[in-house]
């Protein structure tokens, strides 16, 4: 009896199971319907859907791409200096008054040094410091507790725009003062196509030319604490209970090809990607400015082609020049 009852219980679990199985396979079959009808819809809202592209910047509405150089730069602002002779090596676009983005920090960075504030002095982030202009985001929240030093360091190194911020809202006299200080500086300099609204580079207002930055990285470049801020590649920095790591914004500080003394990365829609640098190459000290590159990346890979064209030239080359 015992027997009979088993064998009878066992027939339709077999059975339960291969309807079971069944009913599975139909649910991976639906479930592959599924996902190939939302595959396809996507696909087709992915053709339907408008493309949407960015903005023009400054050098592009004014046609400066369409200015050719030997070497097809993306920039289409290209400028390179003998420090010590003053000799133009390469010039393209050199007079162009473009917005230069956070290139800016260079001046911000000048002036807060040469006014002899003190880098110990502990700074607030506030709500002031939050980026109207552009809304972008900070990893230095509201809050936030740094020294003069610490904040120079961020502003140089990775840009950070609450740091360059705070750094013109603690200046005596507060941001308006400050932003007129850059101004004086600037035309002290002889940067006669300079002008500055604010001090982080999100305005597009902040504006200027290859010349007149180069007239600027000559100039900072010659004070250690920026050479030895803006090169430095990384940082960790204690925000609160934590320490942060903060990175450099220029990855040729890490080519060994590359001997940079200052540096500054810029970038905004309306100024496409910049670079500024004094970098000693063949036995020489040159600045380099790079305005309005169009490309990820490239405004190194700019700056790469520029060191492989000067280490190819003799000594008395020929300067070429190019503009619109």
């Amino acid at each position: 009896m015992a027997f009979v009852g088993t064998a009878h219980a066992a027939a339709p679990t077999k059975s339960k199971a291969k309807s079971s199985a069944t009913q599975v396979r139909k649910a991976k079959a639906g479930v592959k319907q599924v996902r190939k009808v939302k595959s396809v819809a996507l696909r087709r809202a992915a053709v339907a859907a408008p493309v949407v592209r960015a903005a023009p910047t400054f050098g592009q509405v004014a046609g400066l791409h369409a200015v050719e150089d030997p070497l097809s730069l993306k920039s289409s602002v290209a400028y390179v200096l003998d420090q010590d002779t003053h000799e133009v090596l390469f010039s393209k676009n050199p007079q162009a008054v473009l917005p230069i983005a956070s290139i800016t920090k260079l001046m911000t960075a000048l002036v807060v040094v040469e006014a002899g504030l003190s880098l110990d002095e502990k700074l607030t982030v506030t709500e002031e410091d939050k980026d109207t202009e552009k809304n972008t985001g900070s990893r230095l929240a509201i809050g936030t507790t740094l020294t003069r030093g610490e904040m120079l360091h961020l502003a140089l190194m990775s840009s950070e725009n609450r740091a360059a911020h705070a750094l013109g809202r603690h200046y005596p006299g507060g941001l308006t003062a400050f932003v007129a200080a850059m101004n004086a500086r600037a035309a002290s300099l002889g940067m006669t196509d300079t002008h500055y609204v604010e001090p982080t580079g999100l305005s597009s207002r902040n504006q200027s030319s290859a010349a007149d930055l180069a007239k600027l990285v000559n100039v900072t470049s010659q004070v250690p604490l920026l050479r030895d801020l803006s090169t430095s590649r990384e940082a960790r920095v204690a925000l609160g209970k934590r320490l942060v790591q903060f990175r450099s914004t220029n990855g040729l500080l890490a080519n060994p090809l590359w001997d940079i003394g200052l540096q500054k990365t810029g970038f905004i829609n309306e100024a496409g990607k910049c670079l500024v640098m004094q970098a000693s190459m063949a036995g020489r000290k040159l600045i380099m400015v790079f305005l309005d590159s169009s490309g990820k990346a490239s405004r190194i890979a700019d700056a790469e082609r520029m060191r492989k064209w000067l280490a190819r030239q003799p000594g008395d080359a020929a300067t070429v020049s190019t503009k619109l």
